[in-house]
């Protein structure tokens, strides 16, 4: 490690709210940070794109304001580090201009086509046998029916936008976007590219195209960027960039990483088995192995992580902390022709005030989270959200704090997978994100799951903590082993066994309510 003096780099962090541009030492501490939001779009039969351009501006736009407060010397930030959403596409032309919105992890109006080329005369579970074989074997998992994977964004471009598709050059990543307005480098990392679903992850030090693979999909492979080692350096900043921001010419832009992959090292959950949590918009429950592993039945895999040579268990769960916008935007502040009010500054705190009026298991009220279908534990683009067991004495706080727990259920539903996955429970979680500032939230978790919660110090720092360690990494800076020190645990959550007996019954309910209503949320949402 490079133990001369502290240096800095500007992280930026593409969420699906928009970019955060944050100032991280090569040790990992915050100086500071800013945020821009940006605009979501939402088509009937699960469209969902953005801007890329406005994702460009706002970025910069972020960055700029957070320079502009002067927290270090500019002649002390040595590179830019992005990590960004994951599994969503942009499509662009050689001259690195998009086509198009980019259409992202939400989307899933690429089903039809991934059905097409992952089937054949005989099937398992909609799937060629040989092609799930090869998929299985290579990669570690097989294109989603969800059809929200790059692969099937690709498909839904080439049936249903045919010029756009002739006239792309590249199909990218969030991140991979993000780096060639950087450099002008078209490329994607072993990490980015996975849910393509095209790579042999083999050996996880050379991850390679594969021409079979290639061929199940249709998609031309010219059009997919080359590949480049996770962690590592993809060259110097565009001058003009560098001058935009006011950064020295040779400031280097790291290879960066998606989202859960920054977070995983941001949490600072960096040894084999050693568990996070992540409460943002949507929410994942992982770990770093040291093996390639597949569990077909619960769409989990060991997939290239962030860490040279390491893997981590793929694994996401659609709608967690974006259940309580839904809860402001819909039902309590829907600025409606009902509403003559908006949601107050202080929102979460004073629903936060409200749900800890009521006793846990919410007077065995019990709120499904699947408010845009479910990835894991099972994947199910149809399964949909909702509210049971309400009665007369359902009151607003008893409905808040179901939210909460609705969305801990889940967590345990996907603990359990992880924990057989791995063959050994987590004595511990570091949880991170938005969520994590919540106390409550903290507690509800471990008492759900039954497990020590750890709130790591800035919790929604996580991304752009994880993307700036894996840059220092890079550059020779830190090592893997500092890592895990750098990161703070601000306080730790430890299981109420009192609240076991009723947070066991409802949990035992909340499995049911999808066991015995899947077929209903088939046939209502086809």
């Amino acid at each position: 490690m490079k133990q001369d003096m502290i240096k800095y780099i500007l992280s930026i962090d593409l969420g699906t709210s928009g970019p955060k541009a944050a100032l991280v030492s090569t040790r990992g501490e915050i100086l500071g940070s800013e945020f821009e939001k940006t605009n979501l779009l939402l088509f009937p039969g699960g469209g969902a794109e953005q801007d890329p351009d406005q994702w460009w501006d706002a970025a910069m736009r972020a960055s700029k304001r957070l320079l502009a407060k002067e927290l270090v010397p500019s002649g002390d930030i040595i590179a830019i580090s992005c990590t960004a959403q994951w599994s969503g596409t942009v499509a662009v032309n050689k001259s690195g201009a998009h086509l198009m919105n980019a259409v992202i992890w939400m989307d899933s109006r690429g089903a039809p086509y991934v059905r097409e080329i992952a089937g054949g005369k005989i099937t398992i579970q909609g799937y060629d046998p040989r092609k799930l074989y090869r998929w299985l074997s290579l990669t570690g998992g097989a294109p989603e029916h969800s059809g929200k994977s790059p692969l099937s964004h690709i498909l839904y471009i080439k049936k249903n936008f045919p010029d756009v598709y002739r006239n792309t050059y590249k199909f990218l990543e969030p991140k991979d976007y993000l780096n060639l307005r950087l450099t002008g480098i078209f490329a994607a990392s072993y990490d980015s590219i996975t849910l393509h679903w095209v790579t042999d992850n083999r050996d996880i030090t050379k991850v390679t195209y594969d021409r079979e693979l290639l061929s199940f999909t249709t998609i031309d492979p010219d059009k997919l960027p080359p590949l480049v080692p996770t962690a590592g350096v993809l060259g110097p900043v565009k001058p003009e960039i560098a001058d935009e921001l006011g950064l020295k010419r040779d400031v280097q832009v790291a290879t960066g990483t998606p989202d859960v992959q920054s977070a995983a090292v941001g949490s600072g959950a960096v040894g084999d088995f050693e568990g996070h949590l992540y409460i943002g918009t949507s929410s994942w429950l992982t770990c770093h192995v040291p093996f390639k592993k597949t569990d077909v039945l619960h769409n989990m895999a060991s997939l290239p992580s962030g860490i040279p040579g390491r893997y981590f268990i793929g694994n996401e769960q659609e709608t967690a902390g974006r259940c309580l916008e839904f809860l402001r935007d819909n039902i309590l502040f829907p600025g409606d022709a009902l509403s003559d009010t908006c949601a107050p500054d202080d929102f979460h705190e004073r629903i936060e005030q409200a749900a800890r009026t009521v006793a846990p298991g919410s007077d065995k009220v019990i709120f499904t989270p699947w408010l845009y279908g479910e990835r894991t534990p099972v994947e199910d683009p149809s399964v949909r959200s909702a509210f049971f067991n309400q009665s007369l004495r359902t009151t607003r706080s008893h409905l808040i704090r179901a939210v909460y727990e609705g969305v801990a259920y889940n967590s345990r539903w996907l603990l359990t997978s992880v924990e057989r996955f791995i063959r050994r429970p987590f004595s511990a979680v570091n949880m991170i994100g938005g969520g994590a500032k919540s106390p409550l939230w903290c507690q509800i978790h471990a008492d759900v799951l039954g497990r020590t919660i750890r709130r790591v110090k800035d919790p929604i720092h996580a991304n752009v903590r994880g993307a700036a360690l894996l840059a220092s990494l890079a550059l020779g800076h830190t090592t893997l082993e500092e890592i895990a020190g750098n990161v703070e645990i601000e306080q730790t959550f430890e299981p109420d066994m009192r609240n076991r007996k009723i947070y066991d019954e409802l949990f035992g309910e909340f499995k049911k309510i999808y066991s015995k209503n899947r077929r209903i949320y088939a046939r209502l949402n086809r």
